[in-house]
């Protein structure tokens, strides 16, 4: 005996072949997709790799940039404290030294009580001063020939000459 033929046996080939083609195509697709969405992501995250890469650096350069001023604005503020400091002691040298002069020249506050004179006319009031030289007054003038104030001034005439100071020698 022979099989009884089933009419619907190709037809059902026939879909089958035809599901398992679509189910192909649709799995080439999804992984064609796939594919490229792993391409594009990996391209996207280079490129903001990439550019992290490039503001951290900006951002470091800046960062390096300010560091460097500060770096510059410190020593320049030590430099200015120290040339302060140095001022300060010439200052005091320079004072003593004049002091020093009053004491060791008696002819000197004589001579600057006549200097005041000088300045002011005859009838000025002269003081001496405690640390040596003189003051001296006259209604709506005054003259200021102590040792502090000759020293004071005689530093202060060196005006932007004391900057030699700071030159390497």
């Amino acid at each position: 005996m022979t099989a009884p033929v089933d009419a619907l046996s190709p037809v059902r080939a026939e879909l089958l072949r035809a599901a398992r083609a679509s189910a192909d195509a649709v799995r080439d697709r999804a992984q064609a997709d796939a594919e490229e969405t792993l391409r594009s992501a990996r391209a996207t995250a280079e490129a903001v790799l990439a550019r992290a890469r490039d503001l951290g650096r900006a951002d470091g350069a800046a960062e390096a940039a300010r560091e460097r001023v500060r770096a510059v604005q410190c020593v320049w503020a030590a430099e200015l404290a120290a040339r302060a400091e140095v001022y300060v002691a010439l200052r005091a040298a320079v004072r003593a030294g004049v002091r020093r002069k009053f004491t060791e020249d008696s002819s000197l506050r004589a001579r600057c009580a006549e200097a005041a004179r000088k300045l002011l006319g005859p009838q000025a009031a002269v003081t001496a001063a405690s640390e040596g030289g003189v003051t001296a007054e006259v209604p709506g003038r005054r003259v200021d020939l102590s040792a502090e104030a000759l020293a004071d001034r005689a530093l202060d005439r060196l005006g932007v000459r004391a900057e030699t100071l700071w030159e390497p020698a």
